[in-house]
């Protein structure tokens, strides 16, 4: 079947679910000269079967709330494949979860876990649950009965996830000490584990830190670095905040952060106590990103407009973009402004943050982009580190995780820039991440015969 063809199969067998869609569009469009070149892989269907999940799980999660009034949710989980490993990918708690969204998600996990280079298979899952305004005692509550379904459906050498949007660190402790009793068992069954209970140091930066890492060796590719580049950055997260943190140690200047509020702007660098402030404001206080404007002179605040047709904060002339909020927040617009304001550089810190149109809009216009897919894959890197550790019963040093996570990155890099020479898209990292990723999955599930 003619990749077009395949395209049209997808949206007709997915109605309704743009979002995956969008994800498959943009595989299936970069693959064209790998199926032409491996007739094989054509007879064998293995692009369509990495398209339709092994596994996708739907549950309800009841829960009582702090006034004693039942709460129902629903739950999901999506193991995408798992040719070359264990499913691994996120968790994300937030009103915006639907199968839709999950299967996008755990679509990228499949190939962005295949260029790490560790044996992980693909998948996500969460729940509309939205713990903002929730209290403590409803968020571990909410906690325990999600795992109480999902613990039937994942182990340490099956499904493993993580957290995502909506599930941090304390989360996580709630989820995990829920399959502890359930199971009566200690297993590394989730990534992002608290030190000192199976964790891994340099996990919570390593999104953000491997983002930079990724774009310093875009730079360097083309003889340039990160030193003395004004950047952009949207969200104001965990990826944003330890972006922020590696720019600056890298001697860039970070200008912008985000929420769903607005963002700030800081012509002076988002550095030092500024940035102790933000984490502070999000991690602690979960507060809004205007705090920060109120705090410190010579910044402004911009809030958001939802009927606007693009984003202010990318009309700002800068060297770098780095979008880590979330989905689709570069439109083609966006993109047209980014291309106006100078930007050289747009690395992908979100899972699909930027349309089909907007990069379309970025490439045809000499900018170098990176898909969230090879640049933020730093996060689930140093989770397969974490499951290593787990695995073996130790505990790497924080120098130690972070060497391997620079080496990974090198590595994701270099295999993107080989695959998208081989198949005539020389310097398209894009086509190299799907192209690369897709390869070494199809590969072994060509040896593994059709199950």
């Amino acid at each position: 079947m003619a990749p077009n063809q395949i395209l049209e199969n997808v949206k007709k067998r997915n109605p309704n679910e743009p979002e995956f869609i969008q994800a498959a569009q943009e595989v299936i469009e970069s693959l064209t000269p790998v199926l032409e070149k491996n007739p094989e892989l054509v007879r064998l269907k293995i692009l369509e079967r990495t398209l339709e999940p092994e596994r996708l799980i739907s549950f309800r999660v009841t829960w009582l709330d702090d006034k004693g009034e039942v709460q129902i949710n629903r739950g999901y989980r999506v193991q995408m494949n798992s040719a070359i490993g264990p499913y691994k990918g996120g968790l994300r708690f937030h009103p915006s979860v639907t199968p839709s969204v999950l299967k996008f998600l755990a679509y990228e996990q499949i190939f962005k876990n295949a260029l790490t280079g560790i044996p992980m298979g693909g998948g996500k899952g969460g729940s509309d649950f939205d713990p903002k305004g929730k209290s403590e005692n409803e968020i571990m509550k909410f906690c325990q009965a999600f795992m109480g379904e999902l613990a039937r459906h994942i182990d340490h050498r099956t499904d493993v996830p993580a957290g995502d949007i909506g599930v941090g660190g304390r989360e996580i402790g709630y989820l995990f000490g829920a399959y502890k009793k359930i199971k009566n068992e200690f297993t590394g069954v989730l990534t992002g584990k608290g030190i000192g209970w199976g964790g891994s140091l340099i996990r919570t930066e390593a999104t953000g830190y491997g983002l930079i890492y990724f774009a310093e060796n875009m730079l360097q590719n083309v003889g340039d670095s990160l030193k003395g580049k004004t950047c952009l950055v949207s969200g104001s997260g965990n990826v944003a905040q330890y972006a922020i943190e590696k720019i600056n140690q890298m001697g860039g200047k970070a200008v912008t952060a985000s929420d769903s509020s607005g963002f700030i702007y800081d012509e002076g660098g988002i550095a030092g106590d500024k940035l102790e402030f933000l984490k502070d404001l999000k991690n602690n206080r979960r507060g809004r990103i205007k705090e920060y404007a109120d705090q410190f002179k010579g910044s402004t605040y911009h809030e958001a407009d939802a009927n606007a047709d693009h984003n202010e904060l990318w009309t700002i002339k800068a060297d770098c973009a780095f979008p880590c909020a979330t989905q689709n927040e570069i439109n083609e617009k966006d993109a047209n402004n980014i291309v106006k304001g100078g930007i050289k550089l747009l690395g992908e810190g979100a899972n699909m943050p930027t349309t089909i149109e907007g990069i379309n809009v970025i490439i045809d216009n000499g900018v170098m982009y990176s898909p969230g897919k090879a640049s933020n894959a730093g996060g689930v890197a140093t989770s397969g580190m974490e499951m290593m550790q787990n695995y073996m019963g130790q505990n790497w040093t924080s120098e130690e995780v972070d060497s391997k996570l620079q080496g990974i990155m090198k590595n994701i890099h270099d295999t993107c820039l080989a695959a998208a020479n081989e198949y005539g898209k020389p310097g398209n990292y894009m086509a190299g991440a799907n192209i690369a990723g897709f390869l070494k999955v199809a590969n072994a599930m060509k040896a593994q015969g059709v199950i």
